[in-house]
């Protein structure tokens, strides 16, 4: 594939990765990586001028490693919280007035906070926490949906020196209580309830149910609410104290944040004051080109480490947060043309289910004015060329780079990312993260270029989880076991001569099909080719004969030919070879998703083959599951 967006020479001039690479002395983006993985010490500490990273003791160094690889200690003798970053940038007197953050819910109702009232309220909360008993380093859970209160409440946190463990607001009893008791939690933060697509949802109701069993649960605080022995979010208030923010190391943790368990119990991935807050400020800058007075967008539920990024995206760059707090779709495909016109959006974010599903609603989701926006992101899984090239043309109007992007929980940031000074090829990845070691392996451990591989990290880099909470074993288990002193990622790639990425989908999600290995995500891409596919996937089912057989599922749209299941196999054939011909393709209403919208292909492969579906707490449309059943017979 050739690139289908060229930088132009002005973007390329203006944008802070090329003004970050000449400071540094670099001719270009690839000089600067070299320098950011040979030199890291240097390029860190000029990162923390250039993103105006406010430390209250500068520290001596970059890294310590006295137990290895997995195990680093960052910036040692420094002395930080990263909410005082945060809170710099409204100090500027032309600033104070201006939003960092505009909230938009479901219904219409718009609200705003300046950067003079966010910290007002951000230290106010902290100390009405303290105030109710709660300390450094105690864990509070987060159940909220997005707006002003779950940015306070997230700051808040962190400012307190405690530990914030934000939750899906689609979790049940069960999810919030593993998490919650999992880390020992002392409080949580809640929303009392809110609307989606125009019908209300009680959480009020699932908290007063898990309570009882979280004994050393001792403070819940209610949004928009009151339950005898809570307190009112909006009475914890209290007035400001001369120390706080507290004063952090960059070790110290600021969450704990857990996967959606799609296999075993979920990981509490532990990131620190200095590292997620510093990784993510680096990648808005690096990969985002986000900068003081743009404004961010990229709707994403708080519980998932989307809605911690974003947050940090926007705060720590001096951008202003736009939230929305609702359904994409609510009160139809036009929700978010008309909130990007309505805020005037710089940069918008959108997962590759929610593009598909906005190109699959043309022109209504196209309704609104889209000339304020300056770059495009898309993450959390796969993105087929087709939908990202709809994606450039559409909503970006051909002039907006796609930044695609791909990282983890458990990394916080970018490991692959576009960079905007650099072509871009639809669906790949044209640079490795600054500061981040990254290379394909094979099977034995060994670099492999033009084919598909495991995703593996070479050396520690500035956002790693400091591990799983209290469980260090698992966390080696799960990362370092497989190569000595490398993190496999769980990720299959394909890393081209030219040095542009391709991924190929998770590794628990590998197609082994007559001895050939592939990723559910290259089946996805080409049966997306096909007239009349809206969502597509890919699973492989025990065979005999091959081992695997390749079972598709299809998502048809409005506008999908009569003879679609027939075409399915020919073209796959045609495209991936006779061995990968599928075996069996179904038509359905719609496939598993999570809120985030990612497609649960281990919940689809489970039910097919007559299993227990697994860990659903994830599950946002439970209607997906019985169609599912029945094709198993």
């Amino acid at each position: 594939m050739e690139a289908a967006w060229v930088p132009p020479p002005e973007l390329v001039a203006r944008a802070q990765v090329t003004r970050l690479a000449r400071e540094l002395g670099c001719a270009d983006f690839p000089a600067m990586y070299r320098v950011s993985v040979e030199r890291p010490d240097a390029y860190w500490r000029h990162l923390m001028g250039f993103l105006r990273i406010a430390w209250s003791r500068p520290p001596a160094g970059y890294v310590d490693l006295p137990e290895g690889p997995p195990f680093p200690n960052w910036f040692p003798g420094g002395e930080l919280n990263w909410v005082d970053t945060v809170l710099g940038w409204g100090r500027d007197p032309a600033r104070r007035g201006a939003p960092a953050v505009i909230a938009e819910r479901e219904d219409g109702d718009v609200r705003a906070a300046t950067w003079a009232e966010l910290e007002t309220r951000v230290l106010g909360f902290a100390a009405g926490l303290r105030a109710l008993g709660l300390a450094r380093g105690d864990r509070i859970g987060l159940l909220m949906e997005g707006g002003i209160e779950a940015v306070v409440s997230f700051l808040g946190i962190s400012a307190l020196g405690a530990v914030c463990v934000p939750l899906f607001s689609g979790f049940g009893v069960d999810a919030i209580h593993s998490r919650l008791s999992g880390c020992g939690a002392r409080a949580l933060i809640a929303t009392s309830g809110f609307r989606r697509r125009g019908r209300p949802v009680d959480i009020a109701a699932l908290v007063e149910e898990v309570r009882p069993r979280l004994p050393e649960l001792n403070t819940v605080i209610l949004k928009g609410g009151t339950a005898p022995g809570t307190v009112a979010w909006e009475d914890v208030a209290a007035p400001p104290q001369p120390d706080l923010p507290a004063r952090m190391g960059p070790d110290d943790p600021m969450m704990v944040i857990y996967t959606s368990g799609t296999t075993g119990k979920p990981k509490g991935a532990v990131h620190t004051h200095g590292g997620f807050p510093l990784k993510i400020a680096h990648d808005a800058a690096v990969h985002f080109d986000i900068a003081p007075d743009d404004r961010f967008c990229w709707p994403a539920d708080m519980g998932w480490i989307a809605g911690p990024l974003v947050l940090c995206c926007a705060l720590m760059r001096g951008a202003t947060l736009v939230c929305y707090d609702g359904a994409p779709d609510f009160p139809d495909w036009g929700r978010m043309a008309g909130l990007i016109e309505r805020h005037r959006v710089t940069h918008f974010g959108a997962s590759p289910t929610l593009i598909r599903s906005l190109a699959a609603n043309t022109p209504r989701s196209l309704a609104g004015d889209l000339g304020s926006l300056r770059l495009l992101v898309t993450a959390g899984e796969g993105i087929d060329p087709e939908h990202f090239l709809w994606y450039q043309r559409n909503i970006g109007g051909g002039r907006c780079p796609v930044i695609n992007y791909t990282g983890g929980t458990e990394v916080s940031g970018g490991l692959l990312g576009n960079v905007p000074v650099l072509p871009v090829v639809p669906a790949g990845f044209n640079a490795i993260s600054p500061g981040v070691r990254v290379d394909v392996l094979d099977d034995a451990g060994s670099p492999v270029r033009d084919r598909v591989g495991e995703l593996a990290i070479l050396a520690p880099f500035v956002g790693m989880t400091l591990a799983f909470w209290q469980d260090r074993e698992r966390y080696l288990e799960t990362y370092w076991s497989r190569f000595p002193g490398l993190w496999v990622h769980g990720d299959l790639a394909l890393r081209r001569a030219d040095g542009v990425f391709f991924l190929r989908g998770r590794s628990d999600d590998t197609l082994k099909i007559a001895g050939k290995r592939l990723g559910s995500a290259e089946v996805e891409e080409v049966l997306l080719e096909l007239p009349g596919v809206a969502e597509a996937a890919a699973i492989g089912v025990e065979d005999a004969a091959k081992g695997q057989k390749l079972v598709v599922f299809l998502v048809p749209a409005g506008d999908a030919p009569p003879d679609l299941a027939a075409a399915v196999a020919p073209h796959v054939e045609k495209r991936l070879g006779r061995a990968f011909r599928p075996a069996a393709v179904h038509l359905v209403a719609e496939l598993p998703k999570t809120r985030s919208l990612k497609i649960m292909r281990r919940v689809i492969r489970n039910l097919y083959t007559g299993r227990a579906p697994g860990d659903l707490t994830a599950l946002d449309n439970p209607s997906a599951l019985p169609p599912l059943r029945v094709l198993a017979g």
